[in-house]
């Protein structure tokens, strides 16, 4: 199993007083380094689950308070909060969903190797006031499930990149007949697993999940990327759920592909799987509160990167970079990335995605994700754009991740032109 121990701590974070009394026992007699560690990581949820009780009612109103009432370490206190939001993101995310008006969109952007919150936004065409679609989890994942199955046919079955699938049927639609049926034939077709990701291949992702993969498998990876599972921010995020059947059929396909409802996601679970990616396959913990003062400005909490272990070794995480770059070349989001893709200032940039489509129930309407990542010299970051739109589109999400992806490297280009000229 390759998950660390300190996966398994974070997917049981909540201890009853009994068990924390026994911690405090074994702790006591003189603990090694590994008991050190888990002992500092309890803490430190501990007190992210403070933070996120105090921040609940605040950011259902997209509001960010100055001060928080937080208990720590036992002692109740009012606290001044020093936020990880940076604001020429923030704002370049703001502006760019009150320009664009979609019926319900949300921007979730994050540091993908310390988990620092750079952006956190949503806008509701028909609301009268600032509501919190970031951190809900009733959206269909989609497409952006692929993800999932891709990681688990390259980290645990070995599929290459390069692996041909036959399928037959269409590429988008997923019937019964066609998905389940072996047959090859004159209307048999072949894609490479990179090109079926990039181009969001339903059929051959179906197909895929019946040949190289069990449910246990998906169910698995599923679980690694923290479905069905309580994401330990210091902010209140809804549970992100998945449902895989225990045998392979047709139901197996849906949800290897993402052609079902049954997969849900918040904004922030979307950023987590691409910062994943891009961080050499080790999953980090969003945090949006940097740090808390007293009225004499002494630092009472400082926060720290929690890592939930890999999900996939280093080299899966390259073959996945893979497709997912290929998603920004050639795949369903280039044409929202051509422009930057060709822009010779950004040509060090490494990027990738992941689009998703499909129509939710809450709210009502078409769901168009972006999930993505870019890397640069001195940063890399993950970003998830969601737009629902009840009858007519007005922006594309991946539009979104790309313009971001620019803004945050801006600094980087212009630092680097000043060298230059000097």
């Amino acid at each position: 199993m390759i998950r660390s121990k300190r996966a398994k701590l974070l997917s049981f974070f909540t201890f009853s007083s009994a068990s924390l009394l026994g911690l405090m026992v074994f702790f006591s007699q003189k603990p090694n380094v590994e008991e050190q560690i888990q002992l500092r990581l309890q803490q430190n949820l501990e007190r992210r689950t403070s933070i996120s009780k105090a921040l609940e009612q605040s950011l259902s109103k997209m509001e960010f308070p100055e001060r928080l009432p937080v208990k720590l370490a036992g002692v109740s206190q009012e606290l001044k909060a020093q936020y990880t939001i940076d604001p020429v993101l923030q704002k370049e995310a703001e502006v760019l969903l009150k320009r664009y008006k979609p019926d319900y969109g949300a921007i979730f952007m994050m540091d993908a190797e310390t988990g620092r919150v750079l952006a956190f936004t949503s806008y509701q065409k028909d609301a009268d006031e600032p509501v919190n679609l970031v951190t809900r989890a009733t959206y269909p994942a989609a497409s952006v499930f692929k993800i999932v199955t891709a990681t688990a046919a390259v980290d645990s079955a070995g599929v290459a990149p390069s692996h041909t699938i036959r399928f037959n049927g269409g590429n988008y639609t997923l019937y019964r007949k066609n998905v389940m049926s072996d047959r090859i034939n004159r209307w048999t077709r072949t894609i490479t697993l990179r090109d079926a990701f990039a181009r969001s291949y339903n059929t051959a992702f179906g197909r895929l999940s019946l040949e190289k993969l069990t449910p246990e498998e998906i169910n698995e990876y599923a679980t690694r990327y923290m479905f069905n599972q309580t994401i330990p921010s210091d902010f209140p995020v809804e549970v992100g759920t998945s449902f895989v059947p225990t045998e392979k059929g047709f139901e197996l396909t849906e949800v290897a592909s993402g052609f079902t409802k049954s997969n849900r996601m918040s904004p922030v679970q979307g950023a987590m799987i691409a910062a994943s990616v891009i961080n050499g396959g080790r999953m980090v913990m969003p945090y949006l509160v940097d740090n808390l003062s007293d009225g004499e400005g002494r630092v009472i909490y400082q926060a720290e990167a929690i890592d939930n272990g890999s999900i996939m070794s280093a080299d899966s995480a390259d073959k996945v970079r893979e497709l997912m770059e290929e998603t920004i070349l050639s795949g369903t989001s280039r044409n929202s990335f051509r422009p930057l893709v060709r822009d010779r200032k950004y040509r060090d940039l490494e990027m990738g995605g992941k689009t998703g489509h499909l129509t939710g129930d809450n709210p009502r309407g078409r769901v168009d994700w972006f999930v993505g990542y870019a890397s640069g010299d001195t940063r890399k970051v993950a970003i998830a754009a969601l737009t629902v739109s009840k009858k007519y589109w007005t922006v594309k999400s991946a539009y979104l991740g790309k313009t971001l992806f620019r803004k945050a490297f801006e600094p980087v280009i212009k630092n680097r032109e000043i060298s230059a000229a000097r």
